[in-house]
Protein backbone atom coordinates (compact mmCIF):
# COMPACT_ATOMS: atom_id res chain seq x y z
CA UNK A 1 0.00 0.00 0.00
CA UNK A 2 1.16 3.36 -0.65
CA UNK A 3 1.83 5.76 2.32
CA UNK A 4 2.11 9.58 2.70
CA UNK A 5 4.22 11.13 4.85
CA UNK A 6 4.31 15.15 5.36
CA UNK A 7 8.04 16.87 5.27
CA UNK A 8 8.74 20.47 5.79
CA UNK A 9 10.99 22.27 3.06
CA UNK A 10 12.60 25.41 2.93
CA UNK A 11 9.40 27.10 1.30
CA UNK A 12 6.79 25.48 3.08
CA UNK A 13 5.86 21.47 3.34
CA UNK A 14 5.69 18.64 0.57
CA UNK A 15 3.93 15.34 0.25
CA UNK A 16 6.07 12.37 -0.12
CA UNK A 17 4.29 8.97 -1.24
CA UNK A 18 6.19 6.31 -0.93
CA UNK A 19 4.96 2.62 -2.38
CA UNK A 20 7.08 -0.35 -4.12
CA UNK A 21 7.10 -1.08 -7.14
CA UNK A 22 6.24 -5.08 -8.98
CA UNK A 23 9.82 -5.68 -8.16
CA UNK A 24 9.45 -4.84 -4.49
CA UNK A 25 11.67 -1.85 -4.88
CA UNK A 26 10.83 1.12 -2.62
CA UNK A 27 9.37 4.24 -4.52
CA UNK A 28 8.96 8.11 -3.81
CA UNK A 29 6.69 10.82 -5.39
CA UNK A 30 6.68 14.18 -3.83
CA UNK A 31 3.65 16.80 -4.54
CA UNK A 32 3.59 20.17 -3.08
CA UNK A 33 -0.50 19.82 -2.40
CA UNK A 34 -1.78 16.71 -0.56
CA UNK A 35 -4.86 16.16 -2.63
CA UNK A 36 -1.94 15.47 -5.97
CA UNK A 37 -0.49 12.99 -3.50
CA UNK A 38 -3.80 11.43 -2.48
CA UNK A 39 -4.58 11.26 -6.15
CA UNK A 40 -1.01 9.41 -7.10
CA UNK A 41 -1.43 7.15 -4.11
CA UNK A 42 -4.85 5.69 -5.25
CA UNK A 43 -3.52 5.36 -9.54
CA UNK A 44 0.12 4.12 -8.48
CA UNK A 45 -1.90 0.93 -6.05
CA UNK A 46 -4.37 0.68 -8.40
CA UNK A 47 -1.55 0.70 -11.67
CA UNK A 48 0.28 -2.40 -9.50
CA UNK A 49 -2.26 -4.25 -8.83
CA UNK A 50 -3.58 -4.09 -12.57
CA UNK A 51 0.09 -4.86 -13.67
CA UNK A 52 -0.14 -1.21 -15.45
CA UNK A 53 2.48 0.50 -13.36
CA UNK A 54 5.48 2.15 -15.40
CA UNK A 55 8.73 2.62 -13.92
CA UNK A 56 8.50 6.69 -13.73
CA UNK A 57 12.52 6.45 -15.15
CA UNK A 58 11.72 4.23 -18.07
CA UNK A 59 8.86 6.25 -18.94
CA UNK A 60 11.05 9.49 -18.63
CA UNK A 61 13.57 8.46 -21.28
CA UNK A 62 14.16 9.64 -24.39
CA UNK A 63 12.11 8.30 -27.52
CA UNK A 64 16.04 8.08 -29.12
CA UNK A 65 16.88 5.28 -27.10
CA UNK A 66 13.93 3.14 -27.63
CA UNK A 67 14.67 3.54 -31.70
CA UNK A 68 17.90 2.54 -31.14
CA UNK A 69 17.06 -0.45 -29.40
CA UNK A 70 14.21 -1.05 -32.12
CA UNK A 71 16.21 -0.61 -34.76
CA UNK A 72 18.88 -3.77 -33.27
CA UNK A 73 16.02 -5.88 -33.66
CA UNK A 74 15.78 -5.37 -37.47
CA UNK A 75 18.99 -7.30 -38.02
CA UNK A 76 18.02 -10.35 -39.43
CA UNK A 77 15.23 -8.93 -42.14
CA UNK A 78 16.44 -8.64 -45.41
CA UNK A 79 19.11 -5.97 -46.08
CA UNK A 80 16.57 -3.56 -48.40
CA UNK A 81 13.72 -3.74 -45.64
CA UNK A 82 16.22 -2.73 -42.99
CA UNK A 83 17.99 0.05 -45.08
CA UNK A 84 13.97 1.44 -45.70
CA UNK A 85 13.16 1.18 -42.15
CA UNK A 86 16.51 3.03 -41.46
CA UNK A 87 16.07 5.33 -43.77
CA UNK A 88 12.34 5.88 -42.51
CA UNK A 89 13.82 6.31 -39.24
CA UNK A 90 16.46 8.89 -40.09
CA UNK A 91 14.75 11.32 -42.42
CA UNK A 92 10.96 11.31 -41.18
CA UNK A 93 10.40 9.68 -37.60
CA UNK A 94 13.51 10.80 -35.21
CA UNK A 95 13.38 14.58 -36.76
CA UNK A 96 9.59 15.11 -34.94
CA UNK A 97 10.31 12.57 -31.73
CA UNK A 98 14.05 13.10 -30.80
CA UNK A 99 14.52 14.26 -27.62
CA UNK A 100 11.12 13.60 -26.35
CA UNK A 101 10.04 11.32 -23.23
CA UNK A 102 8.91 8.29 -24.98
CA UNK A 103 6.17 7.53 -22.06
CA UNK A 104 4.63 11.17 -22.61
CA UNK A 105 3.79 10.50 -26.44
CA UNK A 106 0.04 10.14 -26.66
CA UNK A 107 -2.35 9.83 -29.93
CA UNK A 108 -2.67 13.49 -30.58
CA UNK A 109 1.22 13.52 -31.03
CA UNK A 110 1.07 10.79 -33.54
CA UNK A 111 -2.06 12.58 -35.36
CA UNK A 112 -0.03 15.54 -35.66
CA UNK A 113 3.03 14.21 -36.63
CA UNK A 114 1.47 12.46 -40.17
CA UNK A 115 -0.43 15.54 -40.57
CA UNK A 116 2.42 17.19 -40.70
CA UNK A 117 3.61 14.33 -43.08
CA UNK A 118 0.85 14.85 -45.23
CA UNK A 119 1.35 18.43 -45.16
CA UNK A 120 4.80 18.63 -46.31
CA UNK A 121 3.44 16.46 -49.14
CA UNK A 122 4.57 12.94 -48.45
CA UNK A 123 2.15 10.58 -49.95
CA UNK A 124 0.06 8.21 -48.65
CA UNK A 125 2.43 5.30 -48.74
CA UNK A 126 4.94 7.11 -46.93
CA UNK A 127 2.92 8.29 -44.66
CA UNK A 128 1.93 4.55 -43.54
CA UNK A 129 5.58 3.85 -43.68
CA UNK A 130 6.48 6.04 -41.23
CA UNK A 131 3.18 5.17 -38.88
CA UNK A 132 4.48 1.69 -39.42
CA UNK A 133 8.19 2.68 -38.23
CA UNK A 134 6.66 4.89 -35.20
CA UNK A 135 4.24 1.94 -34.14
CA UNK A 136 6.90 -0.68 -34.10
CA UNK A 137 9.17 1.60 -31.63
CA UNK A 138 6.15 2.38 -29.41
CA UNK A 139 5.46 -1.13 -29.45
CA UNK A 140 9.44 -1.75 -28.19
CA UNK A 141 8.90 0.52 -25.13
CA UNK A 142 5.78 -1.07 -24.39
CA UNK A 143 6.97 -4.19 -23.86
CA UNK A 144 9.71 -2.58 -21.85
CA UNK A 145 7.90 -0.99 -19.73
CA UNK A 146 8.08 2.74 -20.84
CA UNK A 147 4.77 3.35 -22.49
CA UNK A 148 1.20 1.85 -21.28
CA UNK A 149 -0.54 1.60 -24.52
CA UNK A 150 1.23 2.24 -27.95
CA UNK A 151 -0.46 5.25 -29.27
CA UNK A 152 -0.71 5.01 -32.59
CA UNK A 153 -2.98 1.66 -32.03
CA UNK A 154 -6.67 2.51 -34.00
CA UNK A 155 -5.03 5.41 -36.06
CA UNK A 156 -6.79 5.52 -39.79
CA UNK A 157 -4.93 6.78 -42.55
CA UNK A 158 -5.79 7.53 -46.19
CA UNK A 159 -5.45 4.37 -48.61
CA UNK A 160 -2.78 4.37 -50.91
CA UNK A 161 -3.83 4.43 -54.45
CA UNK A 162 -3.18 1.40 -56.02
CA UNK A 163 -0.58 1.04 -58.67
CA UNK A 164 -2.59 0.67 -62.05
CA UNK A 165 -1.44 -2.56 -63.88
CA UNK A 166 -0.28 -2.82 -67.31
CA UNK A 167 -1.03 -6.08 -69.50
CA UNK A 168 0.15 -6.65 -72.51
CA UNK A 169 -0.61 -8.41 -75.68
CA UNK A 170 1.52 -11.26 -77.11
CA UNK A 171 2.48 -9.01 -80.11
CA UNK A 172 3.41 -6.31 -78.13
CA UNK A 173 5.64 -8.47 -75.95
CA UNK A 174 7.06 -9.49 -79.39
CA UNK A 175 7.44 -5.97 -80.49
CA UNK A 176 9.51 -4.95 -77.19
CA UNK A 177 11.92 -8.01 -77.27
CA UNK A 178 12.64 -6.82 -80.69
CA UNK A 179 13.07 -3.14 -79.83
CA UNK A 180 16.08 -3.94 -76.78
CA UNK A 181 19.22 -3.25 -78.51
CA UNK A 182 20.75 -6.19 -77.21
CA UNK A 183 19.24 -9.54 -78.45
CA UNK A 184 20.30 -11.02 -74.99
CA UNK A 185 17.53 -8.98 -73.32
CA UNK A 186 15.03 -9.13 -75.68
CA UNK A 187 14.93 -12.55 -74.84
CA UNK A 188 15.05 -11.41 -70.93
CA UNK A 189 11.73 -9.62 -72.21
CA UNK A 190 9.93 -12.77 -73.29
CA UNK A 191 11.30 -14.58 -70.99
CA UNK A 192 9.65 -12.45 -68.05
CA UNK A 193 6.35 -12.24 -69.65
CA UNK A 194 6.44 -16.15 -70.52
CA UNK A 195 7.97 -17.41 -66.80
CA UNK A 196 5.99 -14.37 -64.59
CA UNK A 197 9.73 -14.34 -62.82
CA UNK A 198 9.96 -11.05 -60.64
CA UNK A 199 13.09 -8.97 -61.74
CA UNK A 200 15.49 -10.33 -59.06
CA UNK A 201 14.54 -13.45 -59.38
CA UNK A 202 15.58 -13.06 -62.79
CA UNK A 203 19.02 -11.18 -61.98
CA UNK A 204 19.25 -14.21 -59.78
CA UNK A 205 18.34 -17.32 -61.99
CA UNK A 206 21.72 -19.86 -62.46
CA UNK A 207 22.47 -22.23 -65.06
CA UNK A 208 22.20 -25.36 -62.80
CA UNK A 209 18.81 -23.94 -61.58
CA UNK A 210 17.68 -25.36 -65.13
CA UNK A 211 16.44 -28.02 -66.96
CA UNK A 212 15.64 -27.44 -70.67
CA UNK A 213 15.39 -31.09 -71.79
CA UNK A 214 12.42 -31.12 -69.21
CA UNK A 215 11.66 -27.57 -69.79
CA UNK A 216 11.47 -26.83 -65.80
CA UNK A 217 13.50 -24.31 -63.80
CA UNK A 218 13.65 -23.63 -60.01
CA UNK A 219 13.43 -20.35 -58.52
CA UNK A 220 15.73 -20.55 -55.12
CA UNK A 221 17.01 -16.69 -54.92
CA UNK A 222 16.81 -13.48 -55.98
CA UNK A 223 18.98 -10.67 -55.89
CA UNK A 224 18.76 -7.10 -54.89
CA UNK A 225 20.36 -3.90 -54.80
CA UNK A 226 21.09 -2.15 -51.23
CA UNK A 227 22.43 1.26 -50.52
CA UNK A 228 25.32 0.54 -48.75
CA UNK A 229 25.48 -3.02 -49.44
CA UNK A 230 25.59 -3.05 -52.92
CA UNK A 231 23.81 -6.42 -54.98
CA UNK A 232 22.29 -8.49 -51.70
CA UNK A 233 21.56 -12.56 -52.45
CA UNK A 234 18.96 -13.77 -50.51
CA UNK A 235 15.31 -16.09 -50.48
CA UNK A 236 12.97 -15.70 -52.73
CA UNK A 237 9.93 -13.01 -51.55
CA UNK A 238 7.93 -15.64 -50.13
CA UNK A 239 10.44 -17.92 -49.36
CA UNK A 240 10.14 -20.75 -50.84
CA UNK A 241 11.85 -22.63 -53.63
CA UNK A 242 9.32 -23.01 -56.36
CA UNK A 243 8.94 -24.64 -59.86
CA UNK A 244 8.24 -22.92 -63.27
CA UNK A 245 7.35 -24.60 -66.47
CA UNK A 246 9.21 -23.12 -69.71
CA UNK A 247 7.44 -22.91 -73.40
CA UNK A 248 9.25 -24.99 -75.65
CA UNK A 249 9.84 -22.02 -78.09
CA UNK A 250 11.45 -20.44 -75.01
CA UNK A 251 13.56 -23.23 -73.41
CA UNK A 252 14.64 -23.72 -77.12
CA UNK A 253 15.84 -20.12 -77.27
CA UNK A 254 17.33 -20.34 -73.76
CA UNK A 255 19.83 -23.17 -75.20
CA UNK A 256 20.72 -21.20 -77.80
CA UNK A 257 21.84 -18.02 -75.65
CA UNK A 258 23.98 -20.43 -73.39
CA UNK A 259 25.27 -22.55 -76.19
CA UNK A 260 28.85 -20.84 -76.01
CA UNK A 261 28.86 -20.22 -72.10
CA UNK A 262 30.77 -22.41 -69.93
CA UNK A 263 28.69 -25.33 -68.11
CA UNK A 264 29.06 -23.76 -64.68
CA UNK A 265 26.31 -24.56 -62.46
CA UNK A 266 26.41 -21.29 -60.68
CA UNK A 267 26.86 -18.86 -63.58
CA UNK A 268 24.22 -16.72 -64.14
CA UNK A 269 21.62 -16.82 -67.60
CA UNK A 270 21.48 -13.29 -67.14
CA UNK A 271 24.32 -10.91 -67.24
CA UNK A 272 25.22 -7.35 -68.01
CA UNK A 273 26.97 -6.09 -70.95
CA UNK A 274 30.44 -7.01 -69.58
CA UNK A 275 29.89 -10.03 -68.19
CA UNK A 276 28.94 -9.15 -64.52
CA UNK A 277 25.57 -9.34 -62.12
CA UNK A 278 23.06 -7.56 -63.81
CA UNK A 279 22.02 -4.81 -62.00
CA UNK A 280 18.22 -4.55 -62.73
CA UNK A 281 18.20 -0.43 -62.44
CA UNK A 282 20.79 0.21 -65.01
CA UNK A 283 18.96 -2.31 -66.97
CA UNK A 284 15.64 -0.50 -66.56
CA UNK A 285 17.43 3.09 -67.54
CA UNK A 286 19.57 1.80 -69.92
CA UNK A 287 17.71 -0.89 -72.05
CA UNK A 288 13.97 -1.37 -71.11
CA UNK A 289 12.79 2.43 -71.42
CA UNK A 290 13.95 3.37 -74.13
CA UNK A 291 12.66 -0.24 -75.73
CA UNK A 292 9.18 1.00 -74.56
CA UNK A 293 9.86 4.32 -76.84
CA UNK A 294 11.50 2.20 -79.91
CA UNK A 295 8.24 -0.04 -79.30
CA UNK A 296 5.45 2.58 -79.70
CA UNK A 297 4.38 1.32 -76.04
CA UNK A 298 3.63 3.94 -73.14
CA UNK A 299 5.70 5.20 -70.70
CA UNK A 300 3.89 3.91 -67.83
CA UNK A 301 4.46 0.29 -68.61
CA UNK A 302 7.14 -1.16 -65.96
CA UNK A 303 9.12 -4.24 -66.03
CA UNK A 304 6.74 -5.68 -63.17
CA UNK A 305 3.98 -5.78 -65.68
CA UNK A 306 5.61 -8.37 -67.81
CA UNK A 307 4.69 -10.75 -64.36
CA UNK A 308 1.17 -9.46 -64.46
CA UNK A 309 0.95 -10.49 -68.37
CA UNK A 310 2.07 -13.77 -67.32
CA UNK A 311 -0.08 -13.79 -64.16
CA UNK A 312 -3.23 -12.86 -66.52
CA UNK A 313 -2.45 -15.89 -68.92
CA UNK A 314 -2.28 -17.92 -65.90
CA UNK A 315 -5.73 -16.68 -64.41
CA UNK A 316 -7.30 -17.48 -67.80
CA UNK A 317 -5.76 -21.16 -67.81
CA UNK A 318 -7.35 -21.23 -64.42
CA UNK A 319 -10.67 -19.81 -64.56
CA UNK A 320 -12.01 -23.35 -64.24
CA UNK A 321 -10.19 -22.59 -61.65
CA UNK A 322 -6.95 -24.40 -59.89
CA UNK A 323 -5.83 -20.98 -58.60
CA UNK A 324 -3.78 -22.05 -55.51
CA UNK A 325 -1.25 -23.79 -58.79
CA UNK A 326 -1.62 -20.27 -60.85
CA UNK A 327 -0.31 -18.87 -56.72
CA UNK A 328 2.28 -21.84 -56.55
CA UNK A 329 3.63 -21.55 -59.96
CA UNK A 330 4.34 -17.72 -59.88
CA UNK A 331 5.49 -17.08 -56.27
CA UNK A 332 2.32 -15.12 -55.25
CA UNK A 333 1.54 -15.56 -51.42
CA UNK A 334 -1.63 -16.78 -52.26
CA UNK A 335 -4.03 -17.95 -54.08
CA UNK A 336 -6.98 -14.87 -52.82
CA UNK A 337 -4.17 -12.66 -54.23
CA UNK A 338 -4.52 -14.28 -57.87
CA UNK A 339 -8.47 -14.43 -57.60
CA UNK A 340 -8.68 -10.12 -56.39
CA UNK A 341 -5.94 -9.10 -58.44
CA UNK A 342 -6.51 -11.06 -61.86
CA UNK A 343 -10.25 -12.62 -61.85
CA UNK A 344 -11.57 -9.67 -64.09
CA UNK A 345 -9.10 -10.73 -66.52
CA UNK A 346 -10.97 -14.39 -66.83
CA UNK A 347 -12.74 -14.63 -70.06
CA UNK A 348 -10.53 -12.07 -72.22
CA UNK A 349 -10.41 -13.20 -75.87
CA UNK A 350 -7.05 -11.37 -76.35
CA UNK A 351 -5.23 -13.24 -73.57
CA UNK A 352 -7.00 -16.58 -74.23
CA UNK A 353 -5.90 -16.63 -77.74
CA UNK A 354 -2.48 -16.01 -76.53
CA UNK A 355 -2.66 -18.22 -73.79
CA UNK A 356 -3.67 -21.01 -77.00
CA UNK A 357 -1.06 -19.71 -79.13
CA UNK A 358 2.21 -19.39 -76.84
CA UNK A 359 1.52 -20.70 -72.46
CA UNK A 360 -0.21 -24.04 -74.01
CA UNK A 361 3.32 -24.85 -75.20
CA UNK A 362 4.83 -25.53 -71.72
CA UNK A 363 1.98 -28.14 -70.53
Amino acid sequence: MASITKREVTRGVVFDVRYRDPNGRSRRRTYPRTADARAFAKTVEADVVRGEYLQPDLARSKFDRWAAAWLRTTADLRPKTQVGYESMLRVNVLPHFTGRAVGRIEPVHVRQFLADLTAAGAGPGTVRSARKVLRLILATAVEGGAVRANPCNGMRLARSEPVEMAFLTMDEVVALSAAMRRPEYGLLVRFAALTGLRAGEIGALRIGRQDLLRRRLEVAETVSEVTGHGLVYGPPKTCERRGVPIPRTLADELAAHLAGSPHDPEALVFTAPSGGPLRHHNFYRRHFKPALAAAGLPDRVRFHDLRHTCAALLQVEATGGNTKAVADEGGWSSSRTVEETYAHLAGDPALEAALGRIWGEAR
